[in-house]
């Protein structure tokens, strides 16, 4: 059954296009540095916010129309996953993304679950024998349920631990069986709510111990995706064990991990933490650990995950720099974990807006890349820095100095000047190059 067949194939015509349907910026044959936008922007379709959400709030129900509303169970699952393979081809995206609980029915047990489960990646599996879209990473649910109400792998309950760890062996094989380049582990719950309650030695050594199993029965089954950590502050625990970038690069070096995985760093996580998005990605990088990215934006006047498109273009430069500087994302992709407003029901709303966040990377893809070329904020770090590439400052960064040394130095100065950091000639910049690079097309 055809749910999509109303709507066109999505092609680029460029920034003067009226055709809402239609690439502005993204030009997948198009070449920037060395390279087409397709290989730079292994776009990925968030198969949670695009098939199964409802659009409903804290506030009121669902407002979502969508062909498959009128079924439900495997019928239901069935027809998704018709009507997402459709959706890709539509817009000619590389990649999906999925958790276990989006593409098929939980069961009243696991087994019965599992069951489900695998009458839907059969089905997913064949769709992707005549299909050009992949699977950039799958993951398992283990927060949404009610048994998952103290955590996961950091649960006080050694049943849940264990039931949590059979859903991620599972996970794992579905992940195999279907290909997928990454497997991302999200911790929803794995946090606390109050220290009066809580072994939080206990509960970290366990998240750890679960890490470590993971690692060994992929190993076991030959499943060689690459592992992601993506970290997420605050929701729905007020203190979650992955709130950062940061911290959760201290968990994986104190459990011995850093070397089995790297990072999924979402845009609206990271302001969540208090966080640019390019601090997360940078801070992922210059320590080796940039895998993937969920590319969204948070709401400026709101405190909560509103998971939308991106549009920020000021954002996905900046963000698509530090990706340019990591080499790419390698196996990772940029996945679009955002969901469309409630107000945006209808489902041709769906391909506006991945059209919208498609042409917002390309179009921060082009303008990075020039910035990069240019040499342009590189030269400014550089001057800012440049005590350091001479003298006592260069005598400091190759290990020559002491305290002895420093102290002979110091003593020696009549005054000491700085430099201005010219954070508003650097602002200028970027907006000339913003402004720069399309003015002619």
């Amino acid at each position: 059954m055809s749910y999509f067949s109303d709507l066109p194939k999505v092609v680029y015509e460029g920034p003067t296009s009226d055709n809402p349907f239609a690439f502005k910026f993204y030009n997948p044959d198009e070449m920037v540095g060395g390279k087409t936008m397709k290989e730079h922007l292994r776009f990925g379709v968030a198969y949670w916010h695009t098939f199964t959400e409802d659009l409903s709030d804290p506030f009121g129900a669902g407002t979502a129309i969508r062909p498959w509303n009128h079924l439900s169970g495997l019928d239901l699952a069935k027809a998704r996953v018709e009507g997402a393979f459709e959706f890709f081809e539509k817009l000619g995206v590389p990649f999906f993304c999925f958790h276990d609980v989006d593409i098929a029915p939980e069961g009243e047990t696991l087994r019965e679950s599992n069951e489900n489960l695998d009458v839907i990646v059969g089905m997913i599996k064949d769709y992707m024998k005549h299909s050009d879209t992949k699977l950039l990473w799958n993951t398992v649910n283990n927060f949404s349920h009610p048994r998952f109400v103290h955590g996961a792998a950091s649960s006080n309950s050694a049943d849940v631990f264990a039931y949590a760890a059979a859903k991620v062996k599972k996970g794992l094989e579905v992940g195999k069986e279907l290909g997928a380049e990454n497997y991302v582990f999200w911790g929803g719950r794995e946090g606390y709510e109050t220290l009066l309650n809580t072994d939080m030695k206990l509960e970290l050594d366990n998240l750890g111990r679960f890490f470590h199993m993971a690692v060994d029965y992929a190993k076991e089954i030959g499943f060689d995706a690459q592992f992601l950590i993506e970290p997420k502050p605050k929701e729905p625990t007020s203190h979650q064990y992955d709130f950062d970038v940061a911290s959760g690069y201290a968990f994986l070096q104190h459990y011995g991990l850093q070397d089995r995985f790297k990072f999924n760093i979402e845009a609206n996580h990271a302001t969540l933490a208090g966080h640019t998005f390019e601090h997360e990605l940078h801070y992922a990088r210059i320590h080796g650990m940039l895998g993937s990215v969920d590319a969204n934006q948070g709401h400026p006047l709101l405190g909560w995950d509103t998971d939308e498109f991106p549009s920020d273009l000021y954002a996905t430069t900046l963000a698509m720099y530090e990706i340019l500087q990591n080499g790419g994302l390698g196996r990772g992709g940029l996945n679009f974990d955002a969901k469309v407003r409630r107000g945006s029901f209808q489902k041709d709303d769906l391909l506006i807006a991945h059209i919208l966040g498609m042409d917002s990377f390309a179009a921060g893809l082009k303008v990075a890349q020039k910035l990069i070329d240019d040499r342009a904020l590189e030269r400014v770090v550089e001057d800012r820095y440049a005590s350091f590439s001479e003298g006592i400052g260069k005598d400091i960064v190759e290990g020559r100095a002491d305290f002895r040394a420093l102290e002979e130095h110091a003593l020696g100065l009549k005054e000491i000047g700085n430099r201005s950091g010219r954070l508003e000639q650097i602002k200028s910049t970027i907006n000339q190059y913003l402004l720069r690079t399309f003015a002619g097309e």
